[in-house]
C-alpha cells in the first residue's frame, strides 16, 4: 500500500476529475444576503469600510433583493437604519417602522424570496447598546418584552424569519412565545446562538451607526477563548425554540462552528462578518491577494467546517461567480 502503489496526485490531474471528487460544495443556495435599509427614496449610500455594500432605501433594497432573487440566492436579512433614536429603541417595534415596511415591500415584490430580520435594538438605541441601560447596565429581562415585540411586528408586517442577535438570556423562549401567541407559529427563529465579542463587527457598526456610547458589549456576548460555553448556549437556545442556530462569526470561529454541526441536528449558519469581508477587499486592493480567489476560499471553508448557510456581504458577488 505504500508509495509508489498509491499516488494522491492521480486524482488532481485535470479539473474533470477535481469536480468528481470533490468534497465540498458550494452554490447560491448556501447564501443568505444581507442588506441595510435607511428611510428616503433613491437613496444609495456605499458603506467605506465595505466597498460594494450600501445603505439603501426601501427602492432600492427591493431593487437589490430582485437581484440575488435573480442569482439564486433564497434568503436575505435585513438592518433597520432609523431616523430617530432614543433609549429604548421605540423605533425597532414600531409597526409602521423602517423594517417593517421594508418586509412589505419585498414581500410584495418578490414573494418567493425568504425574508429574515435582525432582531435586536442596538441600531435603534441613542447609546447604542443590545439591551436596556439601567444604573449604567445592560438589564437582561426588560430587554425580552421590547425584543419580542419587536419580532412581533416583524412577523406581522410578513418575515418568514426573524433572528435575535442580541445575546440576552431567554430571548429566544419569549420570542417564541410572544409568536405563537399572536398566530406566527410558523415563523422561523434563527438564534444568533454564539455570538462573540469580536474584533471583528467595527466596519458593521459603521454601516448601522450601531457603536456603544459606553463600554462595550462583553457583559452579554461570549468570550472568544470559550469553546464549551458556545455549546451550552446553542442547546439553550433549541430548548428555548429555535429551529436554527448561528454562529458569529466565522473564520475565526471555524471550530466552534465544526462543533457546533457535529453536536446538534438543527441547521447550522454562520456570519461571515463585515471585519472579514472587508479584510479581503483591503488586501486585494493593495495586491497582497487575489481578492475573488481569497473570497470564494473563505467562504468553501466556513461550508466545509460544517455550515449549512452562510450570512455573507459576498452572497451576491460570489453567486455570480457559481452561476458561470
Amino acid at each position: 500500500m505504500a508509495f509508489p502503489l498509491h499516488r494522491s496526485r492521480r486524482l488532481r490531474q485535470n479539473a474533470n476529475i477535481l469536480r468528481l471528487v470533490r468534497e465540498t460544495r458550494l452554490s447560491a443556495d448556501d447564501f443568505i444576503d444581507p442588506m441595510f435599509v435607511c428611510e428616503g427614496s433613491g437613496v444609495r449610500q456605499e458603506i467605506s469600510a465595505m466597498p460594494g455594500v450600501h445603505r439603501c432605501s426601501i427602492d432600492q433594497v427591493v431593487r437589490d433583493v430582485k437581484e440575488s432573487h435573480r442569482l439564486g440566492i433564497p434568503a436575505v436579512l435585513l438592518f433597520g437604519i432609523p431616523d430617530k433614536k432614543d433609549a429604548v429603541g421605540s423605533e425597532a417595534y414600531n409597526p409602521d417602522g423602517i423594517v417593517q415596511r421594508a418586509v412589505r415591500e419585498i414581500k410584495s415584490a418578490v414573494p418567493e424570496m425568504l425574508v429574515c430580520t435582525d432582531v435586536c435594538i442596538d441600531e435603534y438605541t441613542d447609546h447604542g447598546h443590545c439591551g436596556v441601560v439601567k444604573d449604567g447596565r445592560i438589564v437582561n429581562d426588560p430587554t425580552l418584552e421590547l425584543l419580542s415585540r419587536m419580532a412581533r411586528t416583524h412577523a406581522d408586517a410578513g418575515a418568514d424569519v426573524v433572528a435575535p442577535s442580541d445575546m440576552m438570556d431567554g430571548r429566544v423562549g419569549a420570542i417564541r412565545k410572544t409568536l405563537d401567541e399572536a398566530g406566527h407559529e410558523n415563523t422561523i427563529i434563527l438564534s444568533y446562538a454564539a455570538k462573540f465579542a469580536s474584533a471583528f463587527y467595527g466596519p458593521f457598526r459603521e454601516a448601522a451607526d450601531s457603536s456603544p456610547k459606553f463600554g462595550d458589549r462583553r457583559s452579554y456576548q461570549m468570550d472568544p477563548a470559550n469553546r464549551n460555553e458556545s455549546l451550552k448556549e446553542v442547546w439553550q437556545d433549541i430548548e428555548e425554540g429555535a429551529d436554527m442556530v448561528m454562529v458569529k462569526p466565522a473564520l475565526p470561529y471555524l471550530d466552534i462552528i465544526r462543533s457546533v454541526r457535529d453536536n446538534v441536528t438543527v441547521p447550522v449558519a454562520a456570519y461571515h462578518v463585515s471585519g472579514e469581508y472587508a479584510m479581503v477587499h483591503a488586501a486585494a486592493r493593495n495586491g497582497w491577494v487575489d481578492g475573488e480567489a481569497a473570497m470564494m476560499e473563505s467562504l468553501l471553508s466556513i461550508k466545509r467546517a460544517g455550515a449549512h448557510m452562510i450570512l455573507t456581504y459576498f452572497a451576491r458577488e460570489a453567486a455570480k461567480i457559481l452561476n458561470r
